[in-house]
């Protein structure tokens, strides 16, 4: 769930981020993106995955599969993960699809230096864009 919203709120920037600098395949790239977020957040999930598995002493061998749609005996809160596993799994892949697009936005995109003012530029922007939307005009 936290990872679809901030999936949305990512490719709304990269498409304001595309109107700002009026950049062509606008469809494209904001399609690209969102592939890639969650590309980055399988793979996220599955690094994850195995760390919970480790932690709660399972054999990961030859014949071990994780499956991902298999999380019934994945109990977190008992293992040596306690409760902060079950936090760094949820927000962990977020983050870094997240800062995956932000890195393809600003090398690719904007064609700007990779700098934390760069990497993050048009967020304020988009939300107080978001808040606008939500006004209405009385007459």
């Amino acid at each position: 769930m936290i990872s679809g919203v901030i999936m949305i709120l990512t490719v709304i920037w990269v498409y304001q981020s595309l109107m700002k600098v009026k950049k062509g395949n606008t469809l494209w790239w904001v399609a690209g993106s969102a592939v890639l977020f969650f590309a980055t957040l399988t793979v996220s999930d599955i690094f994850c995955i195995e760390i919970i598995d480790a932690l709660g002493g399972k054999d990961i061998g030859g014949e071990y599969d994780p499956s991902l749609t298999d999380v019934g005996d994945r109990k977190t809160q008992e293992a040596a993960g306690g409760l902060f596993m079950p936090f760094v799994c949820e927000l962990f892949p977020s983050i870094i699809g997240f800062l995956v697009v932000a890195v393809v936005r600003t090398q690719f995109i904007l064609k700007e230096a990779l700098t934390p003012a760069n990497l993050f530029s048009g967020i304020k922007e988009m939300f107080i864009s978001i808040k606008d939307s939500f006004k209405t005009s009385s007459n």
